[in-house]
């Protein structure tokens, strides 16, 4: 209702919401557990009990009760989900909307968090199946009103417009007088809060469809899908001439200072330390990729991480380039998780700097052994950007063998990028056609989605190169598919998986460059456009 009948924009609400849900970490909301239950008894953020004229539910969030250094974002986030979840189950709600009152009066700078504020807001806008109608920001302090570009820094611009600074004494001119609890304004008793005690109450041994839904990890569902922030390409090309090289660099800046939203307890242990080939960068617990568990064996851990493709759970799996110690480690994921293509974008040596092991036998005829997966060079095929290999793995345990192809691109810079598109989407294409192939020859061995098992993609670190070879990759898939792509979402949705993925502002550039490169070549953008 609340998207008058429109079935499209309420499943793409529904994934966005899913989506920020699981990159927060937020499944499986419990209310009567600590901390969230006495989270939800705050009075930090509440929906009252009382609705403005046109019937739309009022949410409040107080910002004098949140204190940053007893209170994380995740908990906070957690009793916002919980209680927005329980707001729209009301008809009402999701016909009329919703007003989000964002309570700063008598708040100090201390109760402030940029970050937990812009989650808040673009939560609200994007993710939110209600619509919401308007934002009245309540009694900003002098240091949030002066600068203004802090909101600019909070919003987006089509959220913008419905945002309004207001005083105490202004907000009845936007809520009748009847509609407005006494004691707004930083100083709501407790008793206001009985909507969260009725609540919690009533949910007592009740499971929450919604969270059931949002925590099952479903097959085939990815990350990556389209959704209502998708660009044509007329308007990928007007964004890119009107920000520039120094815009786009300005967006890549704001995607690095996003924090990565889960933990590296596995990857930081002292024992691990040593199969990281760099030490700062680390693969999320949430998505590494685990070892299958082997007698007398002390950790499962590579680093390595599942990514997301296009309409593709785990398409690809993010890894570093081997270390003489992991080799072992690294011909083991390939087995065991199927995989049927290597993908590596770096010379094994760049600017004198040993850049990745040698892990494969790389004359035909070669053959070496690696834990218990032997592996035979049967042919090389040199083309002008890359070599083919095709790999014989044989299991001495299981008696099993399999082939697995290796493109090895050669024409990229470490740190950099290429001086063209043309002959690393060439590369893409190549790749893409093999892994079709072999997932065909594969036949009945493979059950699981219809594009294939992962594909192993590495470089140095497993971040810069690798994260700009899925991102293109994704987005032309989605531009394939429906027309539209969205870069920012793409590489803020990998680094969600693959923590900082795309390494370099220059690497984020060229995605947009060569995807814009690449349509024109194809005829379906004029060089003039």
């Amino acid at each position: 209702m609340a998207r008058k009948f429109d079935v499209l924009r309420a499943i793409e609400l529904f994934h966005s919401y899913r989506e920020t849900r699981l990159r927060e970490g937020i499944v499986k909301l419990q209310p009567h557990e600590e901390p969230l239950r006495s989270e939800l008894l705050s009075g930090k953020f509440t929906v009252l009990g009382v609705r403005d004229p046109s019937g739309a539910s009022i949410a409040l969030y107080t910002a004098k009760l949140h204190h940053p250094s007893k209170t994380g974002n995740h908990v906070v986030l957690q009793a916002l989900f919980y209680l927005l979840d329980r707001a729209v189950e009301s008809f009402e709600t999701q016909r009329n909307g919703l007003v989000f009152i964002y309570d700063m009066a008598g708040s100090n700078y201390t109760n402030f968090e940029l970050d937990l504020s812009k989650k808040i807001l673009n939560l609200l806008k994007g993710a939110f199946p209600a619509r919401l109608k308007k934002v009245l920001i309540l009694g900003a302090p002098v240091w949030f009103r002066v600068p203004y570009n802090l909101l600019s820094l909070l919003l987006k611009e089509k959220l913008r417009e419905r945002v309004q600074m207001v005083k105490m004494a202004d907000l009845r001119q936007h809520l009748p007088r009847d509609c407005l609890p006494e004691h707004l304004g930083g100083c709501l008793p407790l008793d206001v809060h009985s909507w969260n005690l009725q609540l919690l109450s009533e949910q007592n041994g009740r499971v929450d469809p919604v969270d059931e839904l949002v925590g099952v990890p479903l097959e085939n569902t990815s990350i990556h899908v389209p959704g209502p922030e998708g660009m044509g390409l007329p308007e990928l090309t007007a964004h890119l001439n009107r920000a520039q090289r120094s815009g786009i660099y300005l967006e890549y800046e704001e995607l690095r200072r996003e924090q990565p939203p889960g933990t590296f307890t596995c990857a930081l242990a002292p024992h691990n330390q040593e199969r990281n080939r760099y030490g700062d960068v680390p693969c999320l617990d949430q998505t590494r990729v685990r070892l299958k568990a082997r007698r007398n064996e002390r950790s499962d851990y590579i680093n390595a991480s599942f990514m997301d493709g296009y309409k593709q759970k785990n398409a690809y799996i993010g890894t570093q380039g081997p270390l003489e110690k992991t080799y072992g480690d690294f011909w083991r994921i390939v087995w065991e998780q199927s995989v049927l293509l290597i993908v590596m974008t770096t010379r094994m040596e760049e600017g004198g700097r040993r850049k990745c092991g040698q892990y494969w036998p790389q004359e035909e005829g070669g053959q070496e052994v690696y834990g218990h997966i032997a592996v035979v060079n049967h042919r090389v095929d040199n083309h002008a950007h890359y070599n083919q290999t095709t790999l014989e793995l044989h299991n001495t345990e299981t008696f099993e063998q399999r082939q697995v192809t290796h493109f090895q691109f050669l024409s990229w810079p470490d740190y950099g990028v290429p001086s063209s598109a043309v002959s690393l989407i060439d590369f893409l294409w190549a790749v893409k056609h093999q892994q079709q192939w072999a997932v065909q020859a594969f036949g009945s061995q493979w059950r699981g989605h219809p594009l294939g098992p992962p594909m192993v993609v590495h470089c140095s670190a497993g971040i810069g190169r690798t994260g700009t070879f899925c991102a293109l990759d994704i987005c032309l898939s989605q531009l394939q598919d429906v027309g539209t792509l969205n870069v920012y979402q793409t590489v803020r949705r990998m680094r969600t998986q693959r923590a900082f993925s795309i390494q370099t502002p220059e690497q984020y550039y060229f995605c947009h460059t060569a995807i814009l490169e690449h349509t024109q070549r194809q005829g379906l953008l004029s060089a003039n456009q």
